[in-house]
């Protein structure tokens, strides 16, 4: 029996895979259980930050895991030490908390926040998100997270959170009161459809956090890790959180988050009030030091920018031709197309994603109707041109069919 028939006979079906089973890859292609070749444009969902299986990262991995893997926080290991140091010398914050994934790290986040409100008046405990975030799908962040499709069938949701719509300030500022102790919100939504906050909006929540005396939360599980450009998309904006949530990309495909506070802030959680079993473990740490450095080195951030601008020049040059995107938006390589509506030539994001699939190339889908890139940080100009050949093909075939 295949390795697809056992999934569907021992996996949990919360997922709806494709056929291909992967078994290898390298840089920015896979290959399958049949050596079929892909290029990844999606990279894992913005983890891949250097492709798959780098040199650099199987390397800190192997090494690690030769020395030594695991203590728990009851004890004191060097790698989390270290790539802590790496990340409050070069962001805002003073103090790092590790866990294991994004959803864990925004809990931590929100837990930290409501303990600072709560310590000043029990009732300083509301929290603000925005329309078509996604910030987990646990607990706290799922009561943040304002999607039918992530709650539904889930509740009761911790109470205290509230929405508004994303890039309007004024709605923001209505829905606030001296009783918030929060605003959490993605400076790039992902899941929502590739949607930036524009600088207006950042700074004037900035300033509303100020007014209420509440913490301003950014979730950058998507957007960091160098995917913006910067190490941070807070960093294109000038605007400095209070609290910064990191993952996906910061473990190159290990799983690795991490928590980022101002000393002040991070001093209202005392021992005992918060941990995790495998948070800032030796093995991810040293995955994530790794990560960080490579970021971090002279010139991969320009690269960055160089490719973004590459792959949208592309993207505009086959929407020219073919008139298949409403829409193309970008922050770093974080990138989202929005399907051309328009009747009986209706362009679909999931259908062109399983199309692709079939001619060796794995994009991704958002929003409601949002064609998703988010290939390697460091993706070689061949992967692009060759990658792109394939998306032309299949557009110019679904044209052809339906006109």
């Amino acid at each position: 029996m295949k390795t697809r028939a056992r999934y569907d006979q021992v996996i949990l079906p919360t997922y709806a895979p494709p056929a291909p089973v992967f078994v290898r890859g390298s840089g920015s292609q896979v290959w399958d259980e049949d050596n079929n070749n892909y290029i990844d444009f999606g990279g894992g969902i913005a983890v891949l930050s250097l492709g798959h299986c780098p040199p650099v990262l199987q390397h800190a991995i192997n090494k690690q895991a030769a020395t030594l893997m695991h203590l728990s926080n009851l004890h004191i290991n060097a790698p989390a030490v270290h790539a802590a140091q790496l990340l409050t010398e070069h962001t805002f914050a003073e103090r790092v908390f590790w866990c294991n994934s994004g959803a864990e790290a925004n809990e931590a986040a929100l837990k930290l926040a409501r303990r600072y409100g709560v310590m000043q008046r029990a009732s300083k405990s509301k929290v603000l998100s925005f329309e078509n975030a996604f910030h987990g799908r646990i607990g706290l962040t799922m009561a943040a997270t304002p999607q039918s499709k992530i709650r539904e069938g889930f509740g009761p949701l911790a109470p205290g959170f509230y929405s508004s719509p994303y890039n309007d300030l004024a709605a923001a500022a209505a829905a606030l009161d001296n009783d918030f102790c929060a605003i959490i919100v993605e400076p790039v939504q992902g899941e929502g459809g590739i949607n930036i906050a524009t600088d207006e909006f950042l700074q004037g929540l900035r300033a509303l956090a100020k007014q209420h005396d509440a913490l301003l939360l950014f979730d950058e599980i998507q957007s960091g890790a160098g995917r913006s450009g910067k190490l941070y998309a807070y960093m294109n904006s000038g605007v400095i959180p209070d609290i910064l949530t990191s993952a996906k990309g910061l473990g190159g495909g290990f799983p690795v988050a991490a928590m980022l506070a101002a000393a002040n802030i991070a001093e209202v959680l005392n021992v005992g009030n918060h941990g995790t079993t495998y948070g800032g473990n030796a093995l991810a740490t040293a995955a994530a030091a790794a990560v960080l450095e490579t970021l971090l080195a002279d010139g991969f951030l320009a690269g960055v920018e160089e490719r973004a601008a590459e792959i949208t020049r592309r993207l505009t040059d086959i929407n020219n031709k073919h008139h298949c995107f409403s829409a193309i938006r970008n922050s770093g390589l974080l990138i989202g197309c929005d399907m051309e509506e328009n009747g009986a030539k209706n362009w679909s994001a999931k259908e062109l994603a399983t199309t692709a699939l079939a001619e060796g190339l794995i994009v991704l889908t958002a929003g409601s109707n949002t064609l998703r890139l988010a290939p390697a940080l460091n993706i070689p100009a061949q992967d692009i041109k060759e990658g792109f050949a394939r998306l032309e093909k299949v557009i110019a075939a679904h044209r052809s069919r339906r006109s």
